[in-house]
């Protein structure tokens, strides 16, 4: 057991009103104000860590339902901010993703503050991701993953190794630790799975060679995030070589099983399942519609138990279904629950996004994105070229992932509490991870201009040789662009 002081803090509703009245003027948080949360006093809870919890749920004589009024006004804020972004920026005919990010900027700590505690708000925008990757794996083929295996394991496992290389390297050359080098290597080598997988399913590029090779490659990545976290307390010297190697062997075993328990249920429950739901839902699809949601968050929550993550298991419980002849219709049913979840997660990642740091260290924070983007670009087109595919097929998925992702933010959390980073170190990864969020939505506008450019210059080979009409198209493109149109 781990023994914890914490301040217990007994607010008085109207003491505290009477004192807010006549002494603090209006401020536009007041507006979205938990000032009716409790109609009695009520008790917070602050740990060492700074977290604020309202305590719930007190021992009565019957059970009474108790409502989070706070988790309630929070959502209902970023839900309506987010959608005020994505019809601004869907006006403007721009991505409505980046509407989403800038309007969690806008709500966040670095923004207007209407939201100060994000606890809450990030793990219910979990879900985002959970049901994004389902939908993803359910239009992801398993005849193709098996034709990109080698290139998503190989080259993935090979891109994360590079990045640990260069930045140890680097570090060394520099003076700096080697152990925090290492680190930086494992963070940048993260892509983010929720945003490209958005922005691939919105193009219908997931049935493409590139939107395949990507998208398995992200999939790697994210199985890799618990061997990372494992390898961690060993950069950071809390835990021994040893120890940390066995831990990661062990995390390699308990995958092989959990893939293994998977697929053998792949061919024998689940189609049955799927059946009997089909019949049970003749009449209405509602049923149908939470046993997959259901399905999706039990596999998820395994996955996450076993020490794995939940969007391992959320994406193999779409890759499970996509086997068999019911993976459009449930996509179907799920899609709109992952297009509402996902606005929720890309809204919260914008929280992060601090405008005053931003703008105070903005030369460094450039430099630090467009070093970011270049080098992660290169590496990865490298890797997939390597493996034997086309300059531009790799191009292009070199360029696709070369953001930081927002798994990221998780490493970086546990390297901070590991006492790996230095404080600063940990405020340029953050707003680096958080601008190459945003540049992402540009650089999927681009990549049509580019590899169109790269034909015409001869630097990709014509997939069409119909060398007039790409002329025709590039033309138009850049004239969007000179017109600000693009």
């Amino acid at each position: 057991a781990v023994l914890e002081t914490v301040a217990v803090i007994t607010h008085d509703k109207k003491n505290d009103t009477q004192q807010a009245n006549s002494s603090r003027p209006f401020q536009i948080g007041d507006m979205f104000g938990s000032q009716n949360e409790n109609s009695d006093d009520t008790e917070t809870v602050i740990d060492k860590e700074d977290n604020v919890f309202v305590m719930s749920n007190r021992k009565t004589k019957y059970p009474t339902l108790q409502l989070d009024l706070r988790l309630i006004k929070d959502l209902v804020v970023i839900i309506v901010s987010a959608t005020a972004g994505g019809i601004i920026f869907s006006c403007l005919g721009q991505p409505v993703i980046v509407g989403y990010l800038l309007a969690g900027s806008l709500i966040g700590p670095g923004g207007l503050n209407l939201i100060n505690e994000m606890v809450q708000v990030e793990t219910f925008a979990q879900f985002g991701v959970v049901f994004l990757l389902f939908a993803l794996g359910l239009e992801f083929s398993l005849p193709k993953l098996r034709v990109v295996g080698p290139v998503a394991v190989l080259g993935g496992v090979l891109q994360i190794a590079l990045f640990m290389f260069l930045c140890g390297l680097t570090a060394a050359l520099c003076g700096a630790k080697l152990s925090e080098g290492v680190f930086v290597g494992t963070f940048l080598s993260m892509s983010s799975t929720a945003v490209v997988s958005k922005f691939l399913v919105e193009k219908g590029s997931t049935n493409a060679l590139h939107g395949q090779v990507t998208i398995g490659t992200l999939i790697l990545q994210d199985c890799a995030v618990g061997l990372l976290f494992a390898l961690i307390p060993v950069l950071g010297g809390s835990s021994g070589i040893f120890g940390g190697m066995m831990s990661m062997g062990r995390l390699l075993l308990v995958l092989s099983i959990f893939i293994t328990v998977a697929y053998m249920m792949t061919w024998s429950f689940i189609p049955r399942f799927l059946k009997l739901m089909i019949q049970l839902s003749s009449q209405t699809n509602e049923l149908y519609q939470l046993a997959a949601v259901a399905f999706c968050l039990l596999l998820a929550w395994c996955s996450d138990y076993l020490g794995l993550s939940l969007e391992l298991g959320s994406f193999l419980a779409g890759v499970m279904i996509s086997t068999t002849d019911f993976a459009h219709h449930t996509l179907e049913q799920v899609e709109a629950i992952r297009n509402l979840f996902a606005a929720l997660f890309l809204a919260s990642i914008g929280m992060l996004i601090h405008f005053k740091f931003l703008w105070n260290h903005v030369d460094i924070l450039l430099a630090a994105v467009i070093l970011v983007i270049i080098v992660k670009s290169i590496v990865i087109t490298a890797v997939i070229k390597s493996f034997g595919y086309s300059i531009r097929t790799a191009f292009i998925v070199g360029l696709s992932l070369a953001q930081i992702g927002e798994f990221a933010f998780v490493l970086l959390s546990r390297a901070s509490h590991h006492h790996l980073i230095g404080g600063k170190m940990y405020l340029l990864l953050l707003g680096t991870t958080a601008l190459s969020l945003v540049t992402t939505p540009l650089i999927f506008k681009l990549i049509p201009v580019v590899t169109q450019l790269g034909i015409l210059m001869r630097w990709f080979p014509s997939e069409s040789g119909v060398q007039n009409e790409l002329l025709v198209d590039t033309m138009r493109l850049l004239m969007m662009v000179f017109q600000g149109k693009l």
